[in-house]
Order: C-alpha cells, then sequence, then structure tokens
C-alpha cells in the first residue's frame, strides 16, 4: 500500500472511532448547578405544598436531614401516610445528578426524578412522590431488601436490580450517588460504578415495568420535564453535595 493510502486509512479509521465515542457521549452537558447551598431549603418545597413539611425535615451541620418520624401509619408498601416528600422547585428532563447520602441503621429512603406533581398528587399518600427511584436502604437491616435485588441500595426501585458490581460503604457513612438520565435512557451509579442502566423503548423495560407495582399507572413511564425529589420514608436520611447539570442530546 503506498504511503498516501496508509494515511488515508488512518484518517479513515481515527474518525471512526471519534465518531463512536460521540455516539456513547451526550453531546452537550451545562455547567454545574448546585441545588443544596448548604444552608437552608432554597429551591425546594413539599410535594403538595408550598412550604417544606413541619418536623419532617431539618438542615444540619451542612446537610439536609429527613429526621425520624416513630411510629406513624403507613401504607402498605411501608411509606408514611402523612409523610412529607420534597422536591426542587424547579423541572429537569435530561440531566446529570449528583449527591451523597448516609442512612441510620435499618433505614429507607430514595431518590426520585421524572416526578409529576399532578401524577404524584392525584392518588394517596398525597405527598409522596410518584417517579423512578434510586433506592437508598441499609440492605442488612431494612426487610424491604428481602422482597427482591430490585429494592436494595443502587435499584431502579421495584424495576431494575443493581449488579453484582456495587459496592456500599458501611451503614453511617456517605456514599455518592450519580443519576443520568437522557432522552428515556437512565444509568444509576454507585460510589463511582455504574450498577445499572435502562431504556424506557426496550422490551426489557417493558417487562420489568408489567411485574411491578407501578403497572397500574401506564403515564407513570412517560418521560416529561419531572421534579427531582428527596423520599420521607420516615427514617433518618441525610442528603449533601446536591447537584445537577442539564445535557442537551
Amino acid at each position: 500500500m503506498s504511503p498516501v493510502r496508509i494515511v488515508h486509512s488512518i484518517v479513515v479509521m481515527t474518525l471512526m472511532v471519534v465518531a463512536c465515542q460521540a455516539q456513547d457521549q451526550p453531546r452537550q452537558s451545562g455547567e454545574w448547578t448546585s441545588l443544596f447551598d448548604g444552608a437552608s431549603f432554597a429551591g425546594w418545597r413539599g410535594v403538595g405544598l408550598d412550604s417544606i413539611p413541619a418536623g419532617h425535615w431539618v438542615i444540619e451541620e451542612g446537610t439536609i436531614r429527613k429526621v425520624a418520624s416513630g411510629a406513624v401509619p403507613t401504607a402498605a408498601d411501608g411509606q408514611p401516610l402523612e409523610g412529607g416528600d420534597i422536591m426542587t422547585v424547579d423541572t429537569y428532563r435530561n440531566f446529570e445528578l449528583v449527591l451523597e447520602w448516609k442512612v441510620n441503621p435499618g433505614a429507607n429512603s430514595g431518590i426520585k426524578y421524572n416526578v409529576s406533581e399532578a401524577m404524584s398528587t392525584g392518588a394517596p399518600p398525597v405527598h409522596a412522590a410518584l417517579g423512578f427511584e434510586y433506592q437508598i436502604l441499609d440492605d442488612a437491616l431494612h426487610p424491604d431488601a428481602q422482597n427482591g435485588p430490585n429494592r436494595t441500595a443502587g435499584a431502579l426501585y421495584d424495576l431494575v436490580p443493581p449488579g453484582s458490581n456495587k459496592e456500599t460503604r458501611p451503614v453511617g457513612s456517605f456514599n455518592e450517588a450519580r443519576v443520568v438520565f437522557v432522552d428515556g435512557h437512565g444509568e444509576h451509579w454507585l460510589n463511582g460504578v455504574k450498577v445499572l442502566e435502562f431504556d424506557l423503548e426496550s422490551a426489557t423495560f417493558d417487562s420489568a415495568f408489567a411485574a411491578s407495582k407501578y403497572q397500574p399507572i401506564p403515564e407513570f413511564a412517560d418521560q416529561r420535564s419531572g421534579h427531582i425529589v428527596l423520599q420521607d420514608h420516615g427514617d433518618d436520611v441525610w442528603f449533601r453535595n446536591i447537584r445537577i447539570r442539564e445535557i442537551t442530546p
């Protein structure tokens, strides 16, 4: 092969590699925006409320803390009937979200996204969000972990389990969660490792949805510009360093 043709082949191969890499990455990401200033609930309010649910949440040493509720009436899935999830005032469609979380022994909570407030408040409990949930859990002590791997820490709750590469830090230590959600493709990361991914338009997701508790709500899995939510499941949980950046597919 002539030197000219060799150079041409190298250029073509390089362009093909770059093109493939571009397909695997979002085309444009915005600047990181903090969703928590470390000192106030600015930018947050309760689901179905104009303010933060009194007695449920406090700012504590640079964290948002969900204060344990004690013995309260709960729904069949353990969610408090009079609980109070909190959500971002703003909504997001395609984004990357990162934050740190820690739980008390035996605690349960979640990070929800793609949340429609209207859909959430249209069915009881009215202050609990309906949306995709990055599960936060003490896998060793909370009984929900015994109901299947898709209810353990890092899971897409009741839909997709995390992989065997998942590693949580000891209870009482902060873990890092990362959620990427772009045009119906989602990823959950835990402590720097991608533990699951899903596609809303796939047969695999359709099967998982049909077997989930969300099956009676067809619009649940619609992609929308939705709120980010921190779940009140009645237990002590802490969140900090909450940041988001929007992605242009």
